[in-house]
C-alpha cells in the first residue's frame, strides 16, 4: 500500500466524516488526489465506512467470545455459506472466522443487550451447529464495567498505521 493510501486510510479510520479538501490539509496533498484514492481505495474494497457506537449508551452490557471447536472427521468441508447465511440472521454478531488457540477452531464475537439474550443466543448457535460444531466456551465482558480500559474504537489502529509505516 502507497504511503498516501496508508495516511488516507488513518485519517477516514479517526474521522470518516471529514471532507476531502480537509483530509487534503491534513495529509498535505491536494483535494483531487485525496478524491481520487479514496475512490479507488473504495471501489477496490480496502476502505468501508461505519459508526462505532458506544456500546454501553446503546443499552449493551455484555460483549461475547464464543469459541468452537469443527468435527473434521465428520465434516471435513466447511459450509461456508451456511455460515455466513447465519451470522446474516443474528445481527449482535458483528465477527465471526476460523483460526486456532486454546484448542479452538472456530470463533464468534457478539454483543447483547442483557446475560439472558446472550444466553438465548448460545443456545440457539449451540443448536444451529450442534452436529458440525462443539459450542463450548465463551469469554464475557461486560461493557459497563469500570475495568474497561480500552472501550471498542479503531481510532489508535489508526496511529499504529501511521507507526508501522515510518518504522
Amino acid at each position: 500500500m502507497k504511503d498516501i493510501e496508508l495516511r488516507l486510510v488513518s485519517e477516514l479510520i479517526k474521522n470518516s466524516r471529514r471532507s476531502d479538501r480537509e483530509l487534503a490539509k491534513a495529509l498535505g496533498v491536494s483535494q483531487p488526489t485525496v478524491t481520487r484514492t479514496r475512490t479507488r481505495l473504495e471501489k477496490e474494497g480496502l476502505i468501508d465506512y461505519s459508526a462505532v457506537p458506544n456500546l454501553p449508551k446503546l443499552g449493551f452490557e455484555i460483549m461475547a467470545l464464543t469459541f468452537g471447536k469443527r468435527d473434521f472427521q465428520k465434516y471435513p468441508e466447511v459450509n461456508l455459506q451456511k455460515a455466513q447465511d447465519v451470522a446474516k440472521r443474528y445481527p449482535s454478531i458483528f465477527f465471526g472466522a476460523a483460526g486456532s488457540g486454546l484448542d479452538y477452531d472456530r470463533i464468534v464475537i457478539s454483543i447483547h443487550r442483557n446475560y439472558s439474550e446472550y444466553s438465548k443466543f448460545l443456545q440457539e448457535m449451540r443448536n444451529e451447529w450442534a452436529d458440525i460444531i462443539d459450542i463450548q466456551n465463551s469469554f464475557i465482558i461486560s461493557l459497563t464495567s469500570k475495568e474497561v480500559i480500552q472501550p471498542l474504537s479503531l481510532k489508535h489502529f489508526a496511529d499504529h498505521l501511521k507507526i508501522e509505516k515510518e518504522s
